[in-house]
């Protein structure tokens, strides 16, 4: 070992022994590190923007709000476990964030993010995002709601981060644009493992995300693997979908702009056969590959769905689902895909409208027949 080397390390153990610290980073930015029993909390406030809050192997309980632009959030592998925290300690914060917001030091959405139940919120405004957020290399379970939670972000990043029985969704966002979503595991979560769309409480149309991605990651387990629901100008590829209840919706409804132009490619969506009950907005879930309902210009191609297999009016390969409100998908195109063993068909067109193309998929079954 050279002398550089023991130098570093001397620095290293300095900051860290020191409790809650912060070192000098590149460009002016700082290196906060947290330590096992310590807050992340704390690290984060004390960040400025473009700074790096490192969290060292443990178990934290708390939930974490991130409102910095450019902070970086970083676990030192998945041995950092963020959890919720007991319940004394949840019903104290809740009170010190509610005193706050009354006082008007932090905003409504930001004070109720965590409180809700979620484990790490990043948290922008509406008329201005937060901007280069990233969330890295942790793992975050056992929240009544969400794993992590976005809201109002700008080319927020999220990798390596694995979400894991959660209430509700692994890993959400919503409002939101240019995001990337890569090399992340969600499992054993309520609803979606990922969960992505234009808004969760208003009625409006189809937003476009900028080219939003959501890339190699591994979602099993789930009620949906991945949901994209209201959206527009997004890609969906090279994931491994297994053991949901269903792999992939695309979900858009009445409202103006339609949901659409998603690209849906490369991924493995394989034995999504979970059985999940009907709920008040849908139907029962078990053996979805893909479903499409109520979008248009979504391209869904080289992708390897085998094996899903159900008796849900939802249930097949790739599913084009006629829309609960009536809305018809146009112009979607079906090309490239490999299917087999999915039940009850590998391409099922549920669509009175025919201007979508079912186009060198290889396959055995469709419904109508003649789409293989």
């Amino acid at each position: 070992m050279n002398k550089c080397h023991l130098v570093y390390l001397a620095c290293t153990a300095a900051v860290v022994g020191a409790g809650l610290g912060a070192a000098p980073a590149s460009a002016g930015h700082m290196t906060h590190v947290v330590h096992a029993g310590q807050s992340i909390q704390k690290a984060v406030d004390a960040a400025a923007p473009g700074d790096r809050v490192l969290i060292a192997p443990g178990t934290y309980r708390e939930s974490v709000t991130v409102t910095t632009p450019g902070l970086t959030l970083r676990g030192m592998g998945r041995g950092v476990v963020i959890q919720p925290a007991a319940a004394k300690t949840a019903a104290k914060t809740a009170a010190k964030t509610t005193g706050k917001t009354a006082a008007g030091s932090t905003g409504g959405a930001t004070a109720t993010c965590a409180a809700a139940g979620n484990g790490i919120c990043v948290v922008g405004k509406k008329n201005r995002r937060l901007e280069d957020v990233t969330l890295a290399s942790l793992t975050v379970t056992g929240f009544t709601r969400s794993g992590v939670y976005a809201v109002d972000t700008d080319r927020l990043t999220v990798r390596k981060v694995t979400a894991v029985k959660n209430g509700v969704w692994g890993i959400a966002q919503e409002a939101s644009v240019r995001g990337v979503f890569r090399g992340n595991t969600a499992r054993d979560n309520g609803d979606a493992g990922l969960f992505l769309a234009n808004s969760i409480t208003t009625e409006q149309g189809a937003t476009d995300t900028g080219g939003t991605l959501v890339e190699r990651n591994r979602l099993e387990g789930n009620r949906i693997g991945v949901t994209v629901r209201r959206l527009r100008n997004l890609t969906v590829a090279e994931n491994h979908v297994t053991g949901n209840c269903a792999g992939v919706f695309v979900v858009g409804d009445e409202n103006k702009p339609k949901a659409g132009a998603v690209t849906v490619a490369a991924n493995r969506i394989v034995r999504n056969n979970k059985s999940c009950p009907k709920t008040a907005r849908l139907d029962a879930l078990q053996g979805s590959g893909v479903v499409m309902t109520g979008t248009e210009d979504t391209l869904v191609t080289q992708n390897v769905i085998r094996d899903n297999a159900g008796k849900s009016p939802l249930s097949g390969g790739i599913v084009l689902f006629k829309s609960f409100v009536g809305t018809t998908s146009e112009r979607n195109r079906i090309s490239g895909n490999e299917l087999s063993g999915n039940l009850p068909a590998d391409l099922v067109d549920q669509e009175t409208a025919k201007a979508n193309t079912f186009e060198a998929n290889s396959c055995q079954v469709s419904r109508p027949a003649g789409l293989c």
